[in-house]
């Protein structure tokens, strides 16, 4: 595969491109896609996959995680969904003042 220059960090990136970067065969990404809900990147046609920024970021995480930091799967399975979970508990009262300020909004008209 040929290195073409040096994209910036908030470009798309092709699975081989991730691939080579994190230094992991292409089959492990796609693997870790069927394990990591979270890990959703754009497929166009003919299947050829696109990871936005943020997913470049998790998949560098998952990959410290289990190369590093000693983590199985199933630990950063765990650990992405109870931070998850965390974030979608954070959001509830900003859900709750927006549905409150809605009602008003609708009383108003």
């Amino acid at each position: 595969m040929t290195v073409g220059p040096e994209k910036g960090p908030e470009a798309f990136r092709t699975i081989g491109e991730l691939a080579q970067e994190i230094g992991r065969p292409q089959h492990i990404l796609r693997y870790w896609e069927t394990r990591f809900p979270q890990l959703r990147p754009l497929q166009r046609a003919g299947g050829r996959r696109y990871y936005r920024p943020a997913d470049v970021a998790l998949v560098r995480r998952i990959d410290a995680l289990l190369t590093h930091e000693g983590y199985t799967i199933r630990g950063v399975q765990r650990l992405l969904a109870a931070e998850g979970a965390s974030r979608r508990d954070r959001a509830a009262p900003l859900r709750a003042v927006r549905a409150e300020l809605q009602a008003a909004l609708d009383e108003d008209c």
